[in-house]
């Protein structure tokens, strides 16, 4: 017989949880209606409809106007790049996520901001840092310190898998920077399952940040991601931390983006360059060179552009090949670029611009290992596979960007003259930017500007061809 609340009077009604983000339901469903997730929600064993009793209140509820902000200042990594995408630093007591994929590097940025918090040169504050490391031993992170050349009298190290030991060396130590490599390697013995299991991340996670807030302990976690690019774990995680940061990177590339996609105390839009090499990872303040080809004289094929990662403009470039095709249906490839939108492009500039590609084989890539998939790279794309056809080369100091519509329209894009500024701060003298009806804004001295509706417009202003009537001088070095 069941048995009734003693506080309700009511029969408690088993419950439905899901196991991704704890959504609750008093009946079983094939999706949450939270997260979305399919086949997450299971039986709870839990009432959905107990209600919990108020008590005492410790401490009474303070004024916006009388609340203390300071103590919630920002503290500066010691890390440029990183403090950039986290909006001036880290703020005491927030909990950080860095995730991303093995290899890319978290653990060697991880040890090198913790090096350098530690050691505060700006300041002679001591600072504490301790480094819990779950995947190897204090002796081997030791051999990365010492290669990075991150060591500190107030670093300290630990090697723990168990959640109440960690938190044991927390409280023993009390330090100002928490970082725990990484969150899906502690367990507690309080809660069944597997280390980084839904239930031990979940529970992992919540002791991690109610310590943080406690102690107002800054803490970084690492965290890892399934082969779909996502954070492996329950979606929950990512909800009860402050800030997720995305470390990026291709594993045959130096290059290193980080990209905060939740920020409780910043901006979401901003992007960090790191470079990896044998000695650590360095911040990168101008990373275009790194996207652009160094070639004495101009080549065929070859377009630059400027992208923006979040709010930060870089130079990068486009390059293609065209190639006889052996085959009836021509092949079309596409690194570092989304393929599709590649070869809707081509499509567009042989329908719409008269560029004959049939029979021909397209190659386009990106230099660098760079990734673009903003839609103001398609003029690049564009004039880089037209300058390939006809084989002139593009002008060495001249840009192009915009995005390109299926009619052949040449659309405006954002940041056009945050673009053009970037390009003249780094030698370049002209540009094709989209007509737009606010203009490109303040023009740098000395630098020349063209703007056009339709791509056969930038295609006559860089191109003879002799089937083509031209009605605009083409631009000269």
């Amino acid at each position: 017989m069941a048995t009734k609340s003693l506080r309700t009077g009511r029969t408690p009604s088993q419950g439905y949880k899901c196991s991704e983000c704890g959504w609750s339901t008093a009946k079983w469903v094939g999706r949450c209606a939270e997260c979305q997730a399919w086949g997450t929600v299971e039986e709870s064993g839990v009432s959905v409809a107990r209600t919990t009793a108020a008590t005492a209140v410790a401490v009474p509820a303070l004024k916006i106007a009388d609340v203390d902000a300071s103590t919630a200042a920002y503290l500066p990594t010691g890390v440029p790049e990183l403090d950039r995408v986290l909006g001036g630093g880290m703020v005491p007591g927030a909990v950080i996520l860095l995730a991303g994929e093995p290899g890319v590097g978290k653990s060697t940025l991880l040890l090198d901001v913790a090096a350098k918090f530690a050691r505060n040169e700006d300041r002679v504050e001591v600072r504490d840092v301790l480094y819990v490391t779950g995947e190897e031993s204090a002796a081997q992170v030791k051999l990365r310190a010492n290669r990075i050349g991150a060591v500190a009298d107030t670093l300290y190290l630990t090697a723990e898998t168990d959640l109440g030991a960690a938190l044991g060396q927390v409280e023993a130590l009390m330090p100002k920077l928490l970082i725990v490599d990484s969150v899906q390697t502690l367990s507690s013995a309080a809660v069944d399952g597997s280390a980084g299991g839904v239930s031990q991340v979940r529970e992992v996670a919540a002791s991690l940040i109610a310590a943080a807030k406690r102690l107002n302990m800054t803490t970084l976690l690492v965290g890892h991601v399934t082969k779909d690019g996502s954070i492996a774990g329950p979606r929950l995680l990512e909800h009860l931390v402050d800030v997720v940061c995305q470390f990026d990177g291709e594993r045959h590339s130096r290059l290193r983006l980080v990209r905060a996609i939740k920020n409780r105390y910043g901006p979401t839009d901003e992007v960090g360059c790191f470079d990896l090499t044998e000695h650590g990872i360095i911040g990168l303040a101008d990373p275009s060179g790194l996207f652009v080809s160094r070639t004495k004289d101009p080549v065929s094929g070859t377009c630059i552009t400027v992208t923006l990662e979040g709010r930060r403009p870089l130079l990068a470039e486009v390059q293609s090949l065209l190639a006889a095709s052996s085959t009836s249906q021509p092949r079309r490839s596409a690194t570092g670029l989304d393929s599709s939108r590649v070869s809707m492009l081509l499509a567009v500039l042989q329908q719409r611009a008269g560029a004959d590609l049939t029979g021909e084989d397209s190659y386009v890539a990106t230099v660098g290992g760079v990734k673009l998939t903003e839609p103001a790279m398609d003029l690049a794309i564009v004039l880089a596979v037209a300058s390939a056809k006809a084989k002139v080369a593009i002008p060495h100091r001249l840009i192009a960007f915009g995005e390109v519509g299926l009619a052949g329209e040449v659309r405006p894009v954002p940041g056009i003259s945050q673009r053009i500024h970037e390009a003249h701060r780094l030698g370049f003298t002209h540009a094709i930017v989209p007509a737009s009806p606010k203009g490109a804004g303040t023009i740098p001295k000395g630098f020349s500007v063209r703007e056009v509706h339709h791509l056969a417009e930038a295609m006559d202003l860089l191109f003879r061809d002799a089937a083509m009537e031209r009605k605009v001088k083409p631009l000269q070095e």
